[in-house]
Parts: structure tokens; sequence; C-alpha cells
């Protein structure tokens, strides 16, 4: 399975957890809203501060964002791309988002593919501080009672990342983040089967890959990433495991699909929350 070493050690657990008990809910974010205020006070109406969601549809503007790059220094293994500012409507198709708290105050996380203006398709990394909704957007959220996410120093890569934090012993549903250079699928399903959970849903799905491998047999071969899950379910026997993914890597070229199970090791980060189901 591909590999890129990272800047730091590689500290154990590979898997960070934290559980308790959250609620699906969903809204819609209106034009003129600001992004990172819009879905904050979305959550905040529900009695939420900290979870993942997906959007669709609807669109932004002013927009920015950044891509992928290669690494700038040895400090990191992959960087970011100079900021991208596009002109009018961006319409959204897709993305995911992880919503937390960095310095105190409510911050987020959320990987995305879009269309320009101009008709070019494009994705990567919304920067919360520069994004205004300026059509509607259709909201999926779960929202964390008791976990959530933080941003904290990791010393493996020399980012600033989403941890989870908090958590009770017992709960329905798990804040994790996946560390690098591990299956994203076999991680998912070694975590359910640790904690005795035979299926399992994804919500939300932020971060990025080496590459993709996908089930069709498609390829996206550039090693930097940045990837969100648009659609998971996890088997612990993996016999029906299935996550599907759209990503843009530092080229430019967007692509999606269902990921090859044991193909697709984590670049940098990959958080989310997983809700064991009944049964």
């Amino acid at each position: 399975m591909r590999r890129v070493e990272q800047p730091g050690p590689a500290p154990e657990p590979r898997i960070l957890c934290a559980s308790g008990p959250g609620r699906r809910f969903g809204f819609t974010l209106h034009p003129g809203e600001a992004l990172l205020q819009g879905v904050a006070a979305g959550f905040a109406r529900e009695g939420f501060g900290s979870g993942a969601l997906r959007l669709r549809g609807g669109g932004f503007g002013p927009f920015a964002y950044v891509m992928p790059s290669l690494p700038v220094s040895p400090r990191n293994a992959a960087y970011y791309s100079d900021t991208f500012r596009p002109a009018g409507l961006t319409r959204l198709v897709e993305g995911a988002m992880t919503l937390g708290r960095r310095d105190g105050a409510p911050f987020f996380h959320c990987h995305a593919l879009w269309q320009e203006a101009d008709g070019r398709a494009s994705g990567g990394h919304i920067l919360p501080e520069e994004c205004t909704v300026a059509s509607p957007i259709e909201v999926e959220a779960v929202g964390l009672a008791e976990a959530g996410f933080v941003a904290v120093d990791d010393g493996e890569t020399n980012f600033r990342l989403f941890q989870p934090h908090g958590g009770v012993a017992e709960g329905r549903f798990h804040a994790l983040r996946l560390r690098p250079n591990q299956d994203l699928v076999l991680a998912l399903e070694a975590f359910c089967r640790a904690r005795g959970i035979a299926q399992a849903v994804l919500h939300g799905g932020v971060g990025s890959i080496i590459g993709a491998r996908y089930a069709d047999g498609t390829t996206a071969e550039p090693f930097a990433t940045e990837m969100f899950i648009s659609a998971g379910g996890i088997d612990a026997s993996g016999a029906t495991s299935a996550v599907d993914v759209g990503l843009v890597n530092y080229t430019g070229a967007v692509s999606s699909g269902r990921l090859r199970r044991g193909d697709n090791p984590v670049l940098m980060t990959m958080e989310l929350v997983l809700e064991a189901l009944p049964g």
C-alpha cells in the first residue's frame, strides 16, 4: 500500500476517538450568511457546538479556497496552494464539513467540489473567513452532545488539525480522527470490530488520502489531495463496506467514486463522525 513519510514521529493510537450521544438534523443556509456563522448558528439552534455535516446545492460569493500542493519545506509532506478567489457565483456540487472549535471560537474544516462562474469544475479546502452563501444550501448534520472536535498542533504532520475532544464512556456517535498511512476503510472496520459495532454509517468526512484507487478500476495518481466523504457505511466484517468520495489533487484535477477497500491510505488526516447502527 502507498505510504508518505511524515516529518514527525508517528504516535499511538492511530485512531483517536471521543464518544457520546448525538442527533441528526437538517437546516438551510440562506443568501447573505457568512458560511462559518451560518453553520455555527444552525448547530446552536439545535443545542450543539460541534459535529459533522454534508452540504449540497446552492452556491457561494464571495468565495475563497486553497488546493493541495507539493511541500514548500521539509516541515510538511504536502502543503496548500496560494488562495483562489473566483469572481461571480460559485455553484456548490457537494462537500463535507467538520464543525469544532479553534482558539475558543467556532471553526470548520470543509472540503468540497464546485463549478466556478466560468464553467470550470474545481474543488478544495474552503476558507472559513472568506466565504458567503449566495444561494440556499441544504445541510444534513449530526450534532455531538458530549464529544466534539478541537484544533490542536499535530507533531506528526506539523499542521494544526481537528482532533476528537471530550466524550463519555457510552454513546452511539463517535468523533474520529484517523492518522496517516492507514487504509481508510480497513481502519474504520477495525475500529468497529474493537467496539463491537456490526454496522455503522458515516457522517461528514474531511481529510486527505494518498491519491485514490476506486472500485471501478480508475485512479487518481497525484499523491496530495483534498478529499471528502459523500456517503459511507461500514460493515465490521468487510462484506458490505462502501465509502464514496470526491477529491481534488494538486494538479487541479477532480474525481469521485467508491474507494477500493484496502488501497486508500490517509495522507494527513481523516476526521468524521461514525454512528453505530442498532442491531
